[in-house]
């Protein structure tokens, strides 16, 4: 029946929004991949609630990118030392040259931190935007496949290309980050912001489906940052898609955000930032040119130019 239909369509995402709320409140919203496929699935079976073969669809249409994604986590864990020893002075240089001698999260910190027992608005803005990175990309996927289905595929590819980008480089280049040159005295003392503040935060976990602990983790994964690196992505997918000057204001902030937080917090360099948003950059545009390249190659040729052709070919 068209009201019972109706009351689904709408009812369904109002139940799944319910659940999230109550999710949160209990702390039981975790941000590891697994599991944010699975609330991805929940909000995309809510969508189509009325359209079983949609969401089966969508199913297939994730595959490829739930592969990569938990491939990736189980492997960046292992890349470290897997090729050559973690690098440590060359991220160091080029941020004392970019910054006139000094090491800006050392610089930073130093300005604006006051100790774990004094944080302020901007500690908490540091997480909130850290926090991002874990639900912008696969959040911007679901919504894409949910409303602009035609975008979704590209955009998937470009995170693929992206994270494998970024776990190639961590096995061939693995890099100590700020935090822990400064724990090993080679930048001045630092405080890593996110886990303090985290600490005081009861709404979102790390644990995982599979398996808890470190090994999903990869300490020396900094270069290049794929947090500037996705939210320069999640701002370049976006543009083209609204014309609003204070949306696309957002966009541009976004990403300079991400690399203020994670340089503040001593989670990387400038040059992993920067290097972050280079790989963003060529992701977005490679694949791009190639979708474009591969659609000109399977577009028919015109009628018009079919009929020209056949008129001006020689007669045998």
């Amino acid at each position: 029946m068209p009201s019972t239909r109706a009351a689904l369509r709408w009812g369904a995402p109002a139940l799944y929004v319910v659940v999230v709320a109550v999710a949160a409140a209990r702390g039981q919203l975790s941000l590891s991949t697994d599991s944010l496929f699975l609330w991805i699935a929940g909000f995309m079976l809510a969508c189509t609630i009325t359209s079983p073969r949609r969401f089966l669809r969508g199913i297939l249409d994730w595959l490829p990118l739930v592969v990569v994604l938990l491939l990736y986590d189980l492997l960046r864990g292992v890349a470290d030392g897997l090729l050559t020893a973690p690098h440590l002075l060359p991220q160091i240089d080029v941020d004392r040259w970019l910054a006139g001698g000094q090491v800006p999260s050392a610089w930073l910190q130093h300005q604006l931190w006051h100790g774990p027992t004094d944080l302020r608005w901007w500690d908490w803005g540091t997480l909130a935007v850290y926090i991002t990175h874990f639900i912008a990309t696969l959040g911007l996927a679901a919504a894409l496949w949910v409303f602009a289905h035609d975008r979704f595929r590209r955009y998937m590819v470009m995170v693929i290309v992206l994270s494998l980008a970024g776990l190639a480089t961590y096995a061939l280049y693995p890099a100590i980050p700020p935090w822990m040159a400064a724990d090993s005295g080679h930048v001045p003392p630092l405080a890593r912001i996110v886990p303090i503040t985290w600490a005081h935060v009861h709404v979102f976990s790390f644990d995982t489906i599979f398996e808890t602990g470190r090994r999903y983790a990869n300490d020396v994964a900094a270069v290049p940052s794929l947090h500037a690196a996705f939210a320069l992505l999640f701002s370049l997918t976006l543009w083209d898609m609204t014309r609003r000057v204070w949306l696309r204001a957002l966009l541009v902030l976004y990403p300079l955000a991400m690399g203020l937080a994670l340089v503040y917090a001593g989670e990387h360099y400038v040059a992993d930032v920067l290097l972050g948003y280079v790989y963003a950059a060529a992701t977005y545009a490679g694949v791009i040119w190639g979708a474009r390249a591969w659609a000109a190659r399977r577009e028919p040729i015109p009628r018009a130019v079919r009929a020209e052709s056949a008129a001006t070919a020689p007669t045998p």
